[in-house]
């Protein structure tokens, strides 16, 4: 019997509940092994997280439409919440670029502040991202080439999504990886609540030779669906001045590099 790690089964029971609409835990307990407690959990935690919607005895899928409007909103009120930490956290990132470089810049709210700086430069850059609001940034700046990785836009979210851009990212040398999350704890590590943007943020981790995490206070000791990355693949950890100093000790005594 298949063994499913806890983020493989969420993954796993949100892909059935967008298929078959409608599921109860007696199906999902058989198809996927697991005993009735463990499969009701996971549906409470995936509801919390609203990726489905708990019903008596199961669940059902989101509607398409209110999903991807739920997408959409969700960026724009992350893109307003914690400005002045985010602009905070993008200026000392901005240290870190250097010239002639290649680097990743994720599709979060945090990495377009990180991007409106780069685009007040002339530096020569390349800069892989899924993010499309990052992309449109910097377009129409002439001194730095800028890539979207391949994959899925759903609706109207600004995140690509999926693995089609794998053998892109295997085929150049990136120095560095710009990411945020939606929490982060020493636990759990980075963590999104998208599953399949989850996966690209995985590969992009891969293959860049530094890793930046960019979080504000609000998103510390907190956890979300799915690991992208754990504290072993961040070399520099970045958050604001509101941080806890509590917290951000036991994050530097852990082994992170925190500024």
């Amino acid at each position: 019997m298949e063994i499913l790690f806890t983020e493989e089964r969420h993954k796993k029971i949100i892909d059935i509940v967008n298929k078959e609409k409608s599921v109860s835990v007696k199906d999902l307990t058989n198809w996927l092994a697991f005993s009735p407690a463990t499969i009701r959990s996971d549906l409470n935690f995936l509801n919390k997280q609203g990726l489905l919607i708990r019903t008596h005895g199961g669940a059902t899928s989101l509607d398409e439409k209110t999903n991807n409007k739920s997408l959409n909103i969700n960026f724009g009120i992350r893109e307003k919440e914690n400005p002045a930490e985010k602009a905070e956290i993008a200026k000392k990132a901005f240290q870190f670029v250097k010239e002639n470089s290649c680097i990743i810049l994720d599709a979060s709210s945090t990495s377009l502040e990180l991007g409106k700086l780069i685009n007040e430069t002339n530096m020569r850059l390349m800069i892989l991202t899924n993010g499309l609001n990052v992309s449109n940034i910097l377009k129409n700046n002439s001194t730095i080439t800028t890539i979207l990785i391949g994959g899925v836009v759903q609706g109207n979210s600004n995140a690509i999504q999926g693995t089609l851009g794998e053998s892109l990212l295997q085929k150049l040398n990136v120095d560095a990886a710009f990411f945020s999350a939606h929490a982060f704890n020493m636990g759990e590590g980075l963590t999104d609540f998208n599953l399949y943007e989850v996966d690209l943020k995985k590969i992009m981790v891969k293959h860049a030779k530094t890793v930046y995490a960019l979080l504000d206070h609000s998103k510390l000791e907190n956890s979300s669906i799915a690991t992208f990355g754990s504290l072993v693949d961040i070399d520099y950890f970045i958050t604001d001045s509101k941080a806890d100093s509590k917290v951000t000790d036991s994050y530097k005594k852990a082994g992170l590099t925190v500024l």
